[in-house]
């Protein structure tokens, strides 16, 4: 297991557990769908705490899974997994410290309150390699201005974490080493309340978005199996990235 999953006072605290950086694969993806499952379905749980270990949140999903034909499943795995995150009956803060780039940063978005250390990195490197953030593209637009999501999305430069507080992105910055106490703190805050109050209000909080978000991401899915890995350039990208050496562009 990868994903480590501590219950009490009714916090459940989810934490990736795959350092130094890690890491999603399938098989972690299909970890923490399971996880944040069984979490929303425990009537003794009224909040979750998303966290890692390690330095760093997440780097990113599994380039060599993006390959195909790999990414035929990769794709809509990574999808349902920001999905069930956005479906979780009740509330949901995630604590970031160090880099918290590509899938890792996408995950974050699916959460209800981003928690990040003083010396956190948020970005989609994505575009470096020839592809896109397709959970990005839907949801970032949502959540900061649109110009903020552009600039991320199509520059792949990270923001720091103040920079991602400014945007709206992350509501709290604080040192380091607080961050998985501020964000349980948080989290507790939530959890004194009634859950059936936390479900119905959370329900009420994301009823206006929620239909258009389905639209988009299943738009922007449909957009990255389809018209993007049809071209040169993503394979090209992706092989890159693995190889370690310098992509050379089609000029077309």
């Amino acid at each position: 297991m990868t994903i480590r999953l501590d219950t009490a006072d009714g916090l459940v605290r989810l934490t990736l557990d795959n350092p130094p950086l890690n890491i999603l694969t399938r098989n972690e993806l299909a970890e923490l769908r399971e996880s944040v499952r069984c979490a929303g379905s425990d009537p003794r749980v009224r909040a979750v705490v998303l966290l890692a270990a390690g330095k760093h949140f997440c780097a990113g999903a599994d380039v060599a899974e993006h390959l195909p034909p790999t990414h035929e499943r990769m794709i809509p795995e990574f999808v349902q997994t920001i999905e069930t995150l956005l479906d979780c009956p009740i509330p949901m803060v995630a604590g970031v410290r160090g880099r918290c780039l590509g899938g890792g940063f996408e995950v974050v978005q699916g959460v209800d309150v981003v928690i990040a250390g003083a010396g956190a990195q948020f970005g989609q490197p994505e575009i470096a390699l020839g592809v896109l953030p397709p959970v990005a593209c839907a949801l970032l637009p949502t959540l900061a201005a649109p110009g903020v999501a552009a600039e991320v999305v199509l520059t792949g430069d990270p923001l720091t974490a103040v920079e991602a507080e400014r945007s709206g992105l992350v509501r709290r910055v604080v040192p380091d080493d607080q961050v998985d106490a501020e964000a349980a703190s948080l989290a507790g805050r939530m959890a004194r309340h009634s859950r059936a109050a936390l479900v119905v209000t959370k329900r009420a909080l994301v009823a206006g978005r929620r239909a258009a978000l389905d639209t988009a991401l299943a738009a922007a899915r449909t957009l990255y199996l389809g018209d993007l890995m049809e071209t040169a350039d993503a394979l090209e990208g992706l092989r890159a990235f693995q190889e370690k050496r310098p992509p050379v562009w089609s000029h077309r």
